[in-house]
Parts: C-alpha cells; sequence; structure tokens
C-alpha cells in the first residue's frame, strides 16, 4: 500500500519536470496518498571553492529555490490540496535518499534526463536512486 509519493524535481527543467510533477500527484490522488515535492541545491563541493562566494550566497539559493519549488508546485497543481516542500543541500541522489528515509516515502517519482558522457561512467542520479532505495521508484522519462 502506498502512503506516502515523493517527487524529486531539478528546478532547472521546469519544462520536463512539470510532466514529472503531474504524474506524482496523480499516483497520490489513485492511492489517497500524501505528496511530498524535494528539490536539490548542489553545494560548493569543496571547502575552498566555498570560500570565493560572500557570506550568505547558499541561503540566498536555498531561499530563492525553496520559493521557486513553491511557485511550481502552486503552478502545476493548483487544486491538489496539501503539499509538502522540501529544499536540500548536497548531492542530488544523496539528498534525495534521505528525503525518502525522513518522509517514509513508499514511492519515488523522479525523471531521467538525456544522460551525457559523465553519466555513462557515474550513472546518473535516477539509477543511483533507483539502486539504493529502499521503496518502489518511478522514474519518468
Amino acid at each position: 500500500m502506498t502512503d506516502h509519493v515523493l517527487c524529486a524535481v531539478d528546478l532547472t527543467h521546469l519544462k520536463t519536470e512539470k510532466n514529472l510533477l503531474l504524474r506524482a500527484a496523480e499516483l497520490a490522488t489513485f492511492y489517497n496518498a500524501s505528496l511530498s515535492v524535494v528539490t536539490v541545491v548542489p553545494d560548493y563541493g569543496m571547502t575552498i571553492v566555498g570560500s570565493y562566494f560572500k557570506e550568505g550566497t547558499m541561503s540566498s539559493a536555498v531561499e530563492a529555490a525553496n520559493t521557486q519549488l513553491h511557485d511550481f508546485v502552486s503552478q502545476t497543481l493548483p487544486d491538489h490540496g496539501p503539499v509538502q516542500h522540501i529544499v536540500e543541500v548536497g548531492t542530488a541522489y544523496e539528498k534525495i535518499l534521505d528525503a525518502i528515509e525522513r518522509s517514509k516515502a513508499d514511492l519515488v517519482v523522479l525523471g531521467a534526463h538525456k544522460p551525457n558522457i559523465m553519466d555513462k561512467l557515474q550513472g546518473p542520479n535516477s539509477a543511483r536512486v533507483a539502486r539504493h532505495a529502499h521503496c518502489s521508484v518511478l522514474v519518468v522519462r
């Protein structure tokens, strides 16, 4: 039984993510489940890189992502009802897996973008989430 659906969206691909969010909302409605939407803001990767940005840059980025996520969800799902919004900072697949555990999601819905050469070497985020998640994962193309 599915009680909680988690949808992972990439705010840099809003045109394709709209379809993804609509699919997640359809599944949540079908199962009469709650819906959460997570997005991940990449971190600096290395401390030395972060030292070149002025203080507060990351918190401003998280605030902007939170606003953009709320706007995107409300425009895409105006009549859906309550949706939990989650903004994480770090590596996408790691933070999505963390959000799955914390939200106790039964189903994760995420997109698959065209892989580039690095994806073929390292594995895209959707493949990593599908491999390591302890719940069902639907990858929407």
